[in-house]
Parts: C-alpha cells; structure tokens; sequence
C-alpha cells in the first residue's frame, strides 16, 4: 500500500475509529485516507479498521471492542510553528476533550498545553519558535511507575535493536524538580526506521501505564524480519496473539508483514475473511500462510 511507513501508531477505539479518523482528517490539512477495511468473525466482532497518513505520522485507528484503553502513557507531540497554529490546535481537541496542562507558557516553550481529545487520545501541542521543525508529529512515550527511570535505558534498547536509529537529544530534570531525580529524562528524543519519537521519565502518581490502547505497528517485508523483531521485543508470552506483542517495559507492538497492508484493503469480502480466519490462529505471523490464505489455497 503506498504510503505505508515502517513503523506506525494504533489507536484501540470501542466503536469511534471511524469518526474519529473524520475528525483528524479534518483537523490536520496535510492528511489523507489510506484505507478502509472491515474484518468480520473476530472475537470482538466486527472490527473496522482505518489507516491514515497525517503530516509524517501513519495512524491505524481500530474499532475492537471496549477491551482497552487509550491513555497519555503514549500521546503525539504536534511541534507548531506560530502560535495561532498551537491555538488552533488546541482548540480543536480541547472541544469536548479535557486539559491535562492547560495552554500556557512554560520554562521550556513560549506556549505549551497537553490535551486529551473528545475521542481520549492525548496530544502535546508546543510552539517550538524559531526552531526547525524536521518532524510534525511525533509519538511521546513516559515511563511511569516501575518504568520511571528506565526511559534513558529504554532508548539504547530500541536504538539497538531498529536500523536507520539514532539518539538526536537528550534533556534531565536537574536539581529543583522532585520527586523526579535529577538525572532522569525530561525529554529526550530518538529517531526509529527514520519515525521520530519522544521519551520522558515522570515520577509524579499515575494512573496509566501502557496498554494495547495505543501500540506500535512495525511493517515487515520478510518471515526474516518478522521473526527478528518478534525475537528482539517479546517479552510476554501471554500477550503473544495475532502479531501482538509487550516488550519489557509493557509497550505493545504489532509485527506485521507489510503486505498483510493490501491484504486487508482488498475489495473482495471473501479473501478478507480467509486472512482473518488465518491470522486469528496465530501468535506470530506466518507470511507463506497468509499469502495462501489470501489466495484461497488452503486446506
């Protein structure tokens, strides 16, 4: 599927992804529809699922069920380049949505705020001033809890681990800023497969940790990749399931062939729902067993 990126951000809804995706197609002008897909037969009934391409970000959004929740354990950082564009921003996801920091000046930025939209994802909108801006959108992970002060740890396991990956800055909280220790991340930022991403400790009390609510899709060419990407991250066998899996520090991840990508989008209902009936028996995907799948060459 053209336009399809290595690594991509799902979004676990009840039964809003398609409103939802109306609603961000509206408020992000450089974005457009990838696909369109309904899978029917699951155990969570008839999943729709849309994939989305927004400024430099591919957003899968999914509609499976109330099973998970999308909390700001993984938000996306929106780098606005004037200030109307941060209140515009704001404006459209503080309407029937909630302030987590309200829009305001800060130490770091002239003008900053942390919205939850009417639909719970949660976005971090910084006007960055004079600063280029190389990436629009990116993923923000904090690690609270148990993570909180593994986030500097955790970014040399992925970087280790993703080719194209770099570390591009680092920022501690310093003295004066407990409970957090003074060497811990207030941000950072590292590159993954060319997707750009955030990363914080927080030792404030959280409600939230990572969920299935908000994964991270990697698109595979190869069983070879698939296998060594399932190898390098699973961490939890029990959340091994149709190409789900946690790494250790409870991120979900989707390894998934890039094909799988057409696959879905294919017009034809019967082709979907073979792949469905194929992949719905799998822990990791099996490439050869989906293309015949696809292809009506089964047993």
């Amino acid at each position: 599927m053209e336009g399809i990126r290595k690594i991509m951000a799902c979004l676990w809804f009840d039964q809003e992804a398609a409103k939802a995706g109306e609603f961000y197609l509206d408020v992000f002008k450089k974005s457009k529809l990838l696909s369109k897909s309904l899978m029917t037969g699951t155990p969570s009934g008839d999943v729709e699922s849309l994939t989305l391409d927004i400024e430099d970000i591919n957003l899968m959004l999914i509609s499976a069920g109330p099973y998970f929740k999308i909390n700001p354990s993984i938000s996306f950082m929106i780098s606005c380049a004037d200030q109307d564009e941060a209140r515009k921003y704001w404006d459209a996801f503080i309407d029937g949505g909630q302030a987590l920091m309200p829009l305001d000046k800060y130490d770091f930025s002239e003008l900053y705020g942390w919205v939850e939209d009417r639909f719970g994802v949660s976005w971090q909108i910084m006007y960055v001033g004079n600063e280029p801006i190389k990436t629009k959108i990116r993923p923000a992970l904090m690690f609270v809890g148990d993570n909180c002060g593994h986030a500097e740890e955790a970014i040399d396991y992925y970087v280790d681990i993703f080719g194209k990956s770099e570390l591009k800055s680092v920022s501690r909280y310093g003295e004066g800023f407990p409970p957090n220790k003074p060497e811990m991340l207030n941000f950072a930022e590292f590159i993954l497969e060319g997707q750009s991403f955030s990363i914080m400790d927080s030792a404030y009390d959280h409600e939230f940790a990572f969920t299935e609510g908000v994964s991270l899709i990697i698109n595979c060419d190869t069983q070879e990749e698939i296998d060594y990407y399932w190898d390098k991250l699973s961490a939890d066998p029990e959340a091994e399931q149709c190409g789900w899996i946690k790494d250790k520090y409870g991120v979900s991840w989707q390894i998934s062939p890039t094909i799988l990508n057409d696959m879905m989008d294919d017009k034809d209902p019967a082709a979907i729902e073979r792949i469905t009936n194929a992949f719905l028996k799998m822990k990791k995907f099996d490439l050869e067993e989906l293309k015949k799948a696809y292809h009506g060459d089964v047993d």
